[in-house]
């Protein structure tokens, strides 16, 4: 058998061997440094969410010739924006080469903007409409006047906005006003007169799937959502460019004849690098590999070399694959410099633990280095991509990630607040308001639920996350809600589930029943919503029994909780609450009891859960009694015997029941 130091001479050899070689056959056209043009369009855009922008854009730290002239991308506060015939855009997804989501930015969040401007008059010849999306069907009326004319049909969809100090009223609509109204209605003429007089209308393009949750459930939260979750646009590229990156190029534009140019490391060319530029591109990346292997490991068998070739090429070619969809990628070694070798720990989840670092721009972030996973670089690849993809205010930010062996980490925007167990575990229960505000519970409460609402319906990867609970509740400067930690989440596309989480556990009293009682209906966006409601006992104290429950064996916490709502009895809220206060807390324990009902289909769509807790407590009624409720077997000793089952482990039993359900969402 040759001598292991025997292997190290010959890989030495045979890199010097080719790489003089391809000198001597390039050195006619090798001018010493390279492309300053070539240089600056091999850097990519790196902005909030969306990360390795390149051609046809250009902006920040690419200059003009590095993209096409309306292309151009600005960054403010981590929000990409491009402007469009004088009209800002944020960029939500840029999928693949040709397609992108965006959204307007005037109509952020809010559906009173400072102008009105339709965007079907503002998309130039140079884009179109994906097949998604509706262009002309979501129609805005502003500065309506009161009227006597019955409108019950639409009174939904009446909305309100201030300008100038006075109340305006408006109306939207997904069809034209004589579509919504029958022709044989006596007040048909009338109707739509009156929609005529308004002052102003707008018609804002929209993803078709939005469209139909503005029809199916029409309120102000699924307008803004629906505004919010973008529509998509398509260009056509220049076929040039794929054949110049092939080559080892980047692909640029002569700005003074407006021709496409191909920037290679020696110089310019009208298409293509000759192809002696890319194999001494990938030489050096060859050698570079081989003596930083031969540093760091020393002496080691080929089976090894040629295994983690292997693995390093499969994340190569996907993150190839997703281009500018894939967030930035980090050298482990870049990680220890972050965070100072892991010095400042944050926290420890199921699936990792978070150190605190700084980026090399300064801003803070949270490094999350994960427990070794079993799943491959495609699966692993296919959720960073997914969950990148994901842009909403209370959804965390994936800056990055590494993939080295089997070191995978997650970068993430920091948190100044922490977690949200340290405000409610910091007191005792039921003594909440010394920690936080009602009102910022409240506002907490109703932010997760719009990012709960967010991952399953407003990204094209639908998200279910199955760990919701205060711990992987992040709070920013303004205690902003943010969900974090998608170890224990599901993706599927469509109506499909097509990918493998990271890990399969859960906490323990934030399961679903039916995600381990098969009996009790199968695994759906429902399972989340009972999570849900969990969480906001747990936020305002009440999911710990008081201390006649905890010491009883005939009654679980949600019958007490229930037992005293219905008897109108003391909750025990702190002594010092407002009326105001005590409205806020029972419409929370109201709205959460609903969302912990037993059967899934008992439990309400976390976008009606969004409306039970922004609309007026009159309104809410009092939830069905609990049927779990044994005064023989309470449902912890359910619990205690399922996680003592014979026949495999509690995680077992879990990830065996969403698998049976995952092919009917």
């Amino acid at each position: 058998m040759m001598h292991p130091h025997r292997y190290l001479f010959w890989d030495l050899s045979l890199c010097f061997l080719i790489a003089t070689t391809l000198i001597l056959i390039r050195a006619p056209t090798m001018h010493g440094a390279e492309d300053a043009s070539y240089l600056n369009c091999s850097s990519a855009i790196q902005c909030g969410g969306l990360q390795n922008v390149s051609y046809p854009f250009w902006g920040l730290n690419r200059p003009s010739y590095c993209g096409l002239p309306e292309f151009e991308l600005t960054c403010q506060d981590n929000t990409v924006l491009i402007n469009i015939s004088n009209e800002d855009y944020r960029v939500l997804r840029i999928d693949g080469t040709s397609q992108m989501t965006v959204a307007r930015n005037d109509y952020w969040e809010t559906f009173c903007p400072a102008k009105f401007k339709n965007t079907t008059q503002e998309i130039t010849n140079l884009f179109s409409y994906t097949t998604d999306t509706v262009a002309s069907n979501l129609t805005l009326y502003y500065g309506c006047q009161a009227t006597t004319i019955t409108l019950a049909t639409i009174m939904t969809s009446q909305f309100t906005c201030i300008y100038s100090g006075n109340i305006v009223t408006g109306y939207f609509l997904t069809k034209n006003v004589s579509d919504v109204v029958s022709s044989s209605s006596v007040n048909f003429s009338a109707i739509v007169s009156y929609f005529e007089d308004c002052n102003t209308s707008v018609v804002l393009a929209a993803n078709q799937s939005a469209i139909q949750e503005i029809e199916s459930s029409p309120s102000n939260t699924t307008l803004v959502s629906a505004i919010d979750e973008g529509f998509g646009l398509t260009w056509t590229v220049d076929t040039k460019c794929s054949g110049c990156l092939a080559s080892g190029g980047q692909c640029g534009r002569d700005n003074s004849r407006g021709n496409f140019v191909c920037y290679c490391p020696d110089k310019p060319y009208s298409s293509a690098c000759p192809a002696g530029a890319l194999a001494i591109g990938i030489l050096i990346s060859v050698i570079a590999i081989i003596f930083i292997l031969k540093i760091k490991t020393g002496i080691f068998s080929w089976k090894v070399l040629l295994f983690k070739s292997e693995r390093d090429c499969d994340v190569e070619k996907l993150m190839k694959i997703h281009g500018s969809l894939v967030p930035r990628r980090y050298r482990y070694i870049d990680l220890k410099k972050m965070t100072s070798s892991f010095s400042e720990k944050l926290g420890q989840g199921g699936f990792g633990a978070v150190y605190k670092g700084q980026n090399r721009d300064g801003n803070l972030v949270a490094v999350k280095i994960l427990t070794e996973s079993k799943s491959s670089p495609e699966e692993f690849i296919n959720e960073v991509v997914s969950i990148s993809r994901t842009s909403h205010v209370n959804v965390i930010t994936l800056l990055g990630f590494c993939y080295e062996g089997k070191r995978r980490a997650l970068v993430f925007d920091y948190m100044p607040n922490g977690s949200l167990d340290h405000f409610i575990y910091s007191t005792t229960a039921l003594n909440m308001s010394s920690s936080l505000e009602w009102k910022i519970l409240h506002q907490i409460a109703i932010g997760v639920a719009r990012g709960l609402e967010y991952l399953h319906q407003g990204c094209n990867t639908r998200i279910l996350h199955f760990d919701i609970k205060p711990q992987n509740i992040l709070l920013d400067r303004d205690f902003t809600p943010k969900i974090s930690d998608f170890g224990l989440a599901k993706l599927c596309h469509g109506r499909e589930s097509a990918l493998s989480t990271l890990g399969m556990r859960g906490t323990v009293g934030f399961i679903a029943p039916e995600v381990v009682f098969r009996n009790l209906g199968r695994v759906s966006h429902k399972s989340y919503v009972y999570s849900y409601g969990m969480l906001v006992l747990e936020m305002i104290g009440l999911k710990n029994a008081p201390m006649e429950v905890s010491n009883s064996s005939e009654m679980y916490f949600p019958e007490w909780i229930y037992r005293n709502l219905e008897l109108g009895k003391d909750l025990k809220l702190p002594m010092n609450v407002t009326m105001e206060e005590e409205v806020l807390a029972r419409t929370m324990i109201i709205v959460s009891l609903l969302c912990i009902q037993t059967s899934p289909s008992d439990r309400p769509p976390i976008g009606k859960v969004i409306e039970m807790l922004e609309g007026s407590f009159e309104s809410l009624q009092m939830p069905p009694k609990p049927i779990l409720y044994s005064p023989t077997q309470p449902l912890s000793q359910h619990w205690e015997e399922m996680t003592s089952h014979s026949n495999g482990s509690l995680e077992e039993r879990i990830l065996q029941n969403i698998e049976e359900s995952s092919n009917t969402w």
